[in-house]
């Protein structure tokens, strides 16, 4: 029974907290119709603009989320106005009303504008409370009658609760958005970890069964040519041998086919490796916090060879890692520029956020990155900015030699 109690409880809150607009009609609403009822039983009968003047007074806490310092800077207006105009007769409550406000303005806005903003509000409220004669001695160990210190202790309880609960919503956005990066970082090791296992295993099969296979192939047409031209050989013993050929080449043939399968579902996991195809990459950093400014600066005459596309595409994407492992959700520059004799790329990104705990690399993508370089007799220059963070640039020579197995 109690579990379905709380899953009851949770259920409704979080229907609540999916309607924040609902529960600002609900307060502000609900707040001022008890205000007023509370005055309509007072003799003699309060006129309507008095019981209108006293309800207003929580009618703006209906803006208390988009608009917390207006809504504090009114209702604190309106609080002086009836203390000025005494319009009902009797006790009047008299700080109660402006700790709502004051609790949205801590909760709602920063630290800077809030504590001012409910000082301002406090020394206000207790100045009309001084010049309207409702000022009153306070007690000793005693919140009544209401004084200077009534205001002060409540003003003070609500300021804590609202600030405390900013802390606490603060903290939550933090861990979702830590949660969030974290997702679409394991989602990128993920995939990264199947292309690198799905190209050692084709590696490993062709390497390792390629071999025999092709050895066993032709061994036995050597065989089978020897064989052939000797005189006492059997027909038959001719006929085995070529079996063993025609089933070697079957092999391969099959192998061929499967590396050919394995291929193809590694170009449907991921874009063929090209300049045009950064986007993936781009976005996947986006979807990890990082603000991404790509910027491609190509001569028209200039289309660079598919071997230094692949080498760009893969220093691309070491490098937009390297940005979402070590600097976390910070601003990305990308830039590609190309023209007849070279490529350069470009990664700038500034300076992790404070607080933000960089994942431990191992040093191996600048490691293949600088290979890569190498391979086309650039230059790769990486390290520190003078105003903070990192930048990389690496520059691929376009009439250097353009190996094959870059793309692998």
């Amino acid at each position: 029974m109690f579990t379905h109690v709380k899953a009851a409880l949770r259920a409704a809150q979080q229907w609540i907290a999916d309607r924040p607009r609902l529960t600002d009609v609900a307060l502000g609403a609900g707040l001022t119709s008890f205000d007023v009822v509370t005055v309509l039983d007072r003799a003699p009968q309060p006129s309507g603009w008095a019981v209108a003047l006293w309800g207003a007074q929580t009618f703006p806490l209906l803006w208390r989320r988009t608009r917390p310092r207006t809504v504090l800077v009114v209702t604190t207006g309106l609080y002086i106005a009836f203390q000025v105009l005494s319009p009902i007769r009797g006790r009047i409550p008299g700080p109660f009303l402006l700790m709502f406000g004051v609790y949205a303005l801590a909760r709602y806005a920063s630290v800077s504008a809030s504590l001012p903003g409910t000082l301002l509000c406090l020394v206000s409220a207790i100045a009309a409370d001084a010049l309207t004669g409702h000022w009153q001695t306070p007690r000793l160990g005693s919140l009544e009658p209401i004084s200077a210190v009534t205001f002060v202790f409540f003003f003070a309880l609500a300021w804590l609760l609202g600030f405390g609960r900013r802390r606490i919503d603060a903290d939550a956005e933090r861990l979702r958005d830590l949660n969030q990066r974290l997702q679409a970082e394991q989602e990128l090791n993920a995939h990264q970890a199947v292309v690198a296992e799905r190209a050692r295993i084709a590696r490993d099969l062709h390497d390792v069964v390629a071999h025999h296979v092709s050895a066993i192939a032709v061994q036995a047409r050597a065989v089978e040519d020897v064989m052939a031209t000797g005189p006492l050989v059997a027909a038959e013993a001719v006929e085995s041998v070529g079996l063993i050929a025609q089933t070697a080449d079957t092999a391969l043939v099959e192998m061929r086919r499967l590396l050919g399968l394995l291929s193809f579902r590694e170009r449907q996991l991921t874009p063929e490796p090209s300049l045009e195809h950064l986007g993936p990459l781009i976005g996947a950093a986006t979807s990890s916090g990082c603000r991404v400014t790509y910027v491609s600066d190509i001569r028209a005459q200039a289309v660079p060879s598919a071997g230094l596309q692949v080498s760009a595409y893969r220093i691309v994407q070491e490098a937009l890692t390297n940005v979402v492992k070590h600097a976390g959700p910070v601003d990305v520059q990308v830039t590609v520029r190309g023209d007849d004799s070279c490529l350069t790329v470009e990664v700038e990104n500034d300076p992790p956020p404070p607080g933000h705990r960089a994942v431990p690399g191992t040093g191996r993508g600048l490691i293949g990155m600088r290979e890569r370089v190498a391979a086309f007799d650039g230059v790769l220059q990486a390290g520190p900015r003078e105003e903070g963070g990192w930048r990389l640039c690496a520059v691929l020579r376009a009439k250097a030699p353009q190996p094959a197995e870059l793309g692998a």
